[in-house]
């Protein structure tokens, strides 16, 4: 497939993020086997994965919304530098819905076959989004790594 029908599959993927219709598109967008190198907490494998995923991110998040913000891509990948902006309407993580709004950036790594993402690598600013919900950061290799420099 060409660089334009990637980039065609990752612009409807952030659409249907963006009006809420992701559930209904990820057999479109996602290969059966689709692979997330860097999984949400609790997200199983696959497409299966992936409507999971984006059913609890919608769930905690009815007004989640994408704004890509940098685009590069060949024939094979498509890589985006993105906000993601919502308010914070339904549990997530554990956290009770709070009402805030949240605004953090990240960046994703689309390998494509047949205009279907089979394999994704990417980052969103987590602790961002905890600490924007108010939520206590708990120990991890941050704290570990500051307690060895000191």
């Amino acid at each position: 497939m060409s660089r334009d029908a990637n980039i065609a599959t990752q612009e409807q993927a952030a659409e249907k993020i963006n009006s809420g219709d992701l559930d209904a598109g990820v057999d479109q967008l996602f290969a059966q086997d689709a692979v997330d190198h860097d999984p949400a907490p609790g997200q199983g494998p696959g497409r299966e994965g992936f409507r999971t995923f984006f059913k609890t991110l919608g769930a905690a998040f009815p007004d989640a919304h994408i704004e890509p913000a940098h685009m590069v891509a060949d024939d094979t990948h498509v890589v985006i530098a993105y906000t993601l902006t919502g308010t914070h309407d339904g549990e997530f993580q554990g956290i009770a819905p709070t009402g805030k709004r949240i605004e953090v950036r990240g960046v994703q790594i689309g390998r494509f076959e047949n205009a279907q993402i089979v394999e994704r690598w990417g980052s969103t600013d987590e602790l961002g989004i905890m600490s924007q919900l108010g939520a206590e950061p708990k120990q991890g290799l941050g704290d570990k790594m500051a307690g060895k420099l000191k």
